[in-house]
């Protein structure tokens, strides 16, 4: 039986309370900073930008929570989802307030940089040091993997060769085909093949007690809340943000990486201590999932709002970004074939991440 919502569970939100504070003080003396200059300006987005972090870990914890209940693979959409709905928000934020036609490309492909490289090739390492190989259902990285190469290839690769003259009609077959594309999986993944989303491990004594008997109603509401505030905050930051970077020859590709290591972090964490307790299958899910609904959910919610909004708007990946994800998701192939995974293939993910982060400060 679940227990009831105590001050001392309250108590544990500090980081949101917190990050609220934070919020109605930028919010308040907003003008102030951005008059005091840009460095003033950088300096309070970066605060902005740890509480958005803070804020976000937190939502992901009640939707760890949440996931535990259902188990998978319904747990794992509950988690991506969450962090993908962190991601569309600050995303659309900042599209609106930062005059950038290809942030929203940017952020795609710097999330399933994160994502598939960051987040799988470090917990492979780590996990691979400690345990050697661990075990997964195969089936499920070869459906993400074949599942985030057609979504890319449709969305981000084949508009280069769209003139200008004919995006809006083909912006429109995105939209539908990537709703299409993910009305099937999601039916796939929680019906008749839902198999491939899960791995039978041993059962570990008292480890998701605190999980069980948490209240699943006010961690929904603690997680919808959560996700409102991060839009606030993500309001103010944006503003701030964008004064702080005028004149410095920052990489235009910045913003880019900052939204999506905003929904990347509480991801790592949680897929860390997944590898940590040998469970490879959620690590699997969490980084291959959340780069799949990062691509097949945010670019139909942002084409629309720029045929909306007739914002300038580019998705064709320049010729650097479409060979590292072709790289990447071609070593993801091979890697991900057997069901097991050790420190090696980690190692290859996680130098293609360093290889995404020298070319991020390159500006390429």
């Amino acid at each position: 039986m679940a227990k009831a919502f105590s001050l001392s569970d309250l108590r544990h939100e500090w980081p949101s309370l917190l990050a609220a504070i934070a919020g109605l003080v930028a919010f308040n003396f907003e003008h102030q900073i951005m008059e005091a200059g840009s460095v003033a300006s950088l300096l309070a987005a970066a605060v902005l930008i740890a509480t958005i972090v803070m804020a976000s870990v937190r939502v992901a914890h009640h939707a760890e929570i949440l996931a535990a209940k259902v188990g998978d693979p319904y747990g794992t959409m509950i988690l991506t989802l969450s962090a993908v709905a962190v991601e569309v928000l600050v995303l659309g934020i900042l599209m609106l307030n930062v005059a950038s036609p290809t942030l929203v490309r940017d952020t795609i492909y710097s999330a399933v940089m994160l994502d598939v490289n960051g987040i799988l090739g470090l917990a492979a390492i780590i996990g691979g040091y400690r345990f050697g190989e661990q075990p997964y259902n195969d089936d499920s990285g070869r459906t993400y993997v074949v599942m985030i190469l057609t979504a890319m290839g449709i969305s981000m690769m084949v508009p280069e060769f769209i003139p200008g003259d004919k995006w809006h009609y083909y912006s429109l077959f995105t939209i539908g085909a990537m709703a299409a594309l993910y009305v099937l999986f999601l039916r796939q993944q929680v019906g008749v093949h839902s198999y491939f989303f899960s791995y039978a491990y041993p059962k570990s004594r008292g480890g998701e007690s605190e999980h069980e008997d948490s209240p699943a109603g006010a961690s929904v509401a603690l997680l919808i809340g959560g996700v409102v505030l991060i839009g606030l905050l993500a309001e103010v930051m944006s503003g701030l943000f964008n004064k702080g970077l005028e004149g410095s020859g920052a990489p235009p590709a910045l913003a880019a990486v900052v939204v999506a290591s905003i929904s990347a972090a509480p991801e790592i964490l949680t897929a860390l201590r997944a590898a940590l307790a040998n469970r490879m299958q959620a690590v699997i899910n969490i980084a291959l999932g959340a780069s799949l609904s990062t691509v097949i959910l945010t670019v139909p919610v942002m084409e629309a709002i720029a045929l909306f909004s007739g914002q300038p708007f580019v998705m064709a990946m320049t010729p650097v970004q479409t060979i590292m994800v072709l790289i990447t998701l071609i070593v993801a192939a091979i890697n991900l074939s057997d069901g097991e995974t050790n420190a090696i293939e980690g190692m290859t993910h996680f130098v293609l991440f360093a290889t995404f982060v020298m070319l991020t400060f390159l500006g390429l």
